[in-house]
């Protein structure tokens, strides 16, 4: 058994467990290196399997009406953290989710948050956590700036397979391909280590991260470069691949500029969910087409997209090989469901053509 980086927890999602704005959970009860999940916090689906309600398999962690039935289900592992699973537009913390964190810290939890409303920044509940000898993480906290890096153009000494995950919009997928692609690659005997880009992946415990969306814009750049180049330094991996963030033309989050600018992928794979017409979240702004979106990418930086991984929102499990089949046929690239059906196919298909060329 694999020790945790921080300990036992408890994943707070309510009212969002099976939506968009639930990636944080959804992330840290598909793969965690830093929590042991014990549990997660939804009412609408207290009583169910985390594992079958995200993903239709069944994985041991239950979910909760409230944080009272879980400390009282759970009082015989000791969780340690509480843990903002919330990932809503702006990244603002819910009214109703403070009662639940005073709790929380009264009960002893130490409380970590991916969210832009600072939770240590609310002085009534960082004075409970003071009498209670409670830590509060706010992951998205920007860092000393003593502490941040800028560009130096290092990243042109590391010398192994560079792979970004861009996606054709926000909340689509990006993360959970990047950490299969990895898994993936460990599986079949390869280094490969994961450069994340935004708090989630800091959760789940990626030793080479830094948190863009909350990183001052003229240490972006630096920050990625640095975090791509330990990496290399550090690990000597057959492959780097870098979490997306965003996408090249939402309207709201623009990402993926710095990403090939800084990070400077040798390729890119590209997220999509086919089911969707609009950018998420924003009605009326039509998403941009698939063509449109590789072509952006490839005059930007240069690099080509070698493959589509789709999301499946909207498909019957039936449906998603026929995807599949009819993106190949538009875009002329192979196209893989990792999360339906394994990241396999694309792992090899990596490792034939472009490890070690």
């Amino acid at each position: 058994m694999t020790t945790k980086i921080s300990g036992n927890a408890i994943v707070y999602c309510d009212g969002a467990f099976t939506l968009p704005e639930g990636k944080t959970a959804h992330g840290l009860v598909r793969f965690t290196d830093r929590y042991d999940v014990l549990g997660i916090i939804d009412q609408k689906y207290a009583g169910g399997d985390a594992g079958e309600v995200l993903d239709g398999k069944r994985n041991g962690i239950p979910i909760f009406k409230n944080l009272e039935s879980a400390l009282e289900a759970l009082s015989d592992h000791a969780p340690k953290y509480f843990v903002i699973g919330l990932a809503p537009d702006g990244g603002r913390l819910p009214s109703e989710a403070l009662s639940v964190i005073k709790k929380a810290v009264l009960a002893g939890l130490n409380i970590d948050s991916g969210l832009h409303d600072f939770i240590s920044n609310n002085a009534e509940i960082q004075k409970l956590a003071d009498e209670n000898d409670v830590q509060i993480r706010d992951v998205r906290k920007t860092p000393n700036r003593d502490q941040l890096h800028f560009f130096t153009g290092e990243i042109e000494k590391v010398d192994c397979l560079k792979l970004a995950v861009l996606g054709t919009d926000s909340a689509i997928g990006k993360r959970t391909t990047a950490w299969m692609i990895v898994h993936g690659l460990r599986n079949k005997g390869k280094k490969a280590e994961m450069v994340g880009t935004g708090q989630t992946a800091w959760m789940q415990g990626a030793q080479f991260s830094m948190i863009m969306d909350s990183c001052i814009n003229d240490f972006v750049s630096g920050e990625i470069e640095h975090a791509v180049v330990s990496a290399y330094k550090e690990k000597k991996p057959d492959v780097i691949v870098i979490e997306g963030q965003g996408s090249l033309m939402n309207p709201a989050y623009p990402g993926g500029f710095e990403i090939l600018a800084a990070g400077r992928p040798d390729y890119v794979v590209l997220q999509h969910a086919p089911t969707r017409l609009e950018y998420d979240g924003f009605p009326g702004y039509k998403l941009h087409s698939l063509t449109e979106q590789i072509h952006a990418i490839q005059v930007i930086s240069g690099k080509k997209v070698i493959a589509i991984t789709v999301n499946h929102e909207g498909l019957k499990p039936n449906e998603i090989s026929d995807a599949c089949e009819r993106i190949t046929e538009e875009v002329n690239l192979p196209a893989f469901d990792v999360l339906a059906h394994g990241p396999n196919e694309l792992v090899d298909l990596i490792i034939k053509n472009y490890v070690n060329r």
